[in-house]
């Protein structure tokens, strides 16, 4: 057995099944190995940050990592913008990067770059393997890193000779930290808190955002009178009819500013202050108001649900969780499409059991509003900021779970950066429904470009966050890929397209002309 033989069947044997790739020649000898020992499934991703993003959404809903099959430092840079999204959804991932032999580094080839000092910056955990017979090991340690609470970026990296040379074995998965309780104190403070009658926030991320942290999170807030609150962008929401509703802080500063204006006590809850995206002059950074007083009840790598069910417990609230009624969007006719009336039809015509990826950015607000009382869904987001993970996010999402509907709302900019995720989902006959909302521009920079305030903005400016010369054909892109597709202009149009993407059980694409 070589050490990339060694290294599958340790990846297969500690639960990492799938591999999502973009090989090349010094990462021969895993993808033989891959091919030979039969233990995984390969993805084939036609850029990295299509494979990283798809390793993001798999582990999102698997909740466990997937494996990616990168080519050197080159390769790695091109997954980055994906793997820093998934480091801030806290997604374990195991990212698996080749090198050249050591033997060859000292000749300064065409492809070397110091790729530790690429990965370092992105991920949690980092290691080169010394030699074949490390392999199995490092991978094991890389897996164990990965699933440490509350869910960590590992980035192993294997010189080729290390992969071809001979290996002794797989390794057991080492020990797995566990999550850490919170602290008793942090119970009582939070209690105190809530008995005070004064304005309270519960600010939830993580698994406080899924069952049962949610129910658990609704029984106190109807014995105390909290609100619960999200974070603006999560890993996964479980969201919809039945389930306890919670609002997201808004991506605006004015707004979010807005929203926690009241608040005398903000209770982190598996979730990080809120604070702005990004600076604006004469504007705060820190999204709390002065007179909050912030409490921590657990970080996101303790043990959250078992924090509010100790919170519970303390408070006394048995009581049963009020929930989200089942609401009906009703269905604009013959206008032209909005991303209101997009989003009507969205909360109408979703399916029990979806996954909702949404990248729709300057129309996120207008879908998450109008899902709120939608058939129970889940809804991923792009956590860490960097566009372009829409679309592998939700073809990761969909090799996880063959047996859900996976409906992307993809802006069209972003969708451009890696709009190879469509060849992959016709690949691999992939259930996802994609709405491509097409509004030609970066219509989120033209916001943005008010927001900061340098003044008018004259044509060389708008020229940068304008996609109409030319209008991108995305109809035919997504065909050219093997994707069926199809071009929505008014409401009826866009029902007709919807309901044939739901009932198809391939990848679907509907350019929304907005």
């Amino acid at each position: 057995m070589n050490g990339a033989e060694s290294l599958v069947k340790t990846l297969a044997s500690a639960g990492v099944d799938v591999c999502f790739a973009n090989p090349g020649t010094s990462e021969m000898h895993f993808v033989a190995a891959l091919d030979q020992l039969g233990d995984m499934r390969c993805v084939l991703g036609l850029f990295e940050g299509v494979v990283t993003g798809a390793a993001d959404g798999y582990a999102r809903m698997a909740d466990r990592p997937a494996s990616t099959l990168l080519h050197l430092g080159p390769g790695l840079a091109n997954g980055l913008a994906n793997v820093h999204n998934a480091r801030r959804a806290n997604t374990p991932m195991v990212n698996v990067v080749g090198d050249h032999a050591t033997y060859h580094k000292e000749y300064d080839a065409p492809l070397t770059s110091d790729i530790e000092g690429a990965a370092r910056p992105f991920s949690d955990w980092v290691r080169t393997s010394a030699d074949s017979r490390s392999v199995a090991r490092d991978g094991a340690d890389a897996v164990a890193a990965a699933m440490a609470p509350p869910g960590r970026v590992a980035t192993l990296i294997v010189p080729a000779d290390a992969f071809w040379n001979e290996a002794d074995g797989p390794a057991p998965l080492p020990p797995v930290e566990a999550r850490a309780p919170a602290a008793p104190e942090a119970i009582s403070d939070v209690a105190r808190a809530l008995r005070s009658g004064e304005p309270t926030v519960l600010f939830m991320g993580g698994h406080a955002l899924r069952e049962p942290g949610l129910t658990l999170a609704g029984r106190i807030a109807a014995k105390t009178g909290a609100r619960l609150l999200a974070q603006t962008l999560n890993a996964r929401v479980e969201r919809g009819a039945g389930r306890v509703a919670v609002d997201f802080l808004p991506y605006p500063v004015d707004a979010a500013l807005a929203t926690l204006a009241d608040a005398r006590h903000l209770v982190l809850v598996g979730s990080d202050a809120p604070v702005a995206f990004f600076a604006y002059p004469d504007k705060p950074s820190v999204l709390s108001p002065p007179q909050c007083e912030t409490h921590t009840l657990a970080t996101p790598g303790e043990d959250i649900v078992g924090a509010l069910e100790a919170l519970a417990e303390e408070l006394g609230a048995s009581q049963n969780a009020p929930v989200q009624a089942r609401e009906k969007y009703p269905l604009p006719s013959g206008e032209e499409i909005t991303p209101e009336a997009a989003a009507a039809a969205i909360g109408s015509l979703l399916p029990e059991g979806a996954i909702v990826v949404d990248e729709a950015l300057t129309a996120a607000a207008a879908f998450m509003s109008r899902t709120r009382g939608a058939a129970p869904h889940d809804c991923l987001q792009v956590t860490g900021g960097a566009i372009g993970i829409g679309l592998p996010l939700a073809t990761g999402a969909a090799v996880a779970c063959p047996d859900r509907k996976v409906i992307c709302l993809q802006a069209d900019g972003s969708a451009m950066y890696t709009v190879q995720a469509l060849w992959t989902q016709a690949r691999e006959g992939l259930d996802v429904t994609t709405l491509l909302l097409n509004n030609r521009s970066y219509a989120i920079l033209k916001q943005e470009l008010a927001n900061v305030g340098p003044g008018d903005a004259g044509r060389r400016a708008l020229d940068m966050m304008e996609l109409d010369r030319p209008a991108l054909n995305w109809v035919g892109l997504a065909r050219s890929m093997g994707v069926e597709a199809e071009r929505a202009k008014t409401m009826e149009e866009l029902e007709r397209e919807l309901a044939a993407g739901l009932r198809s059980e391939g990848p679907y694409l509907i350019d929304l002309v907005l």
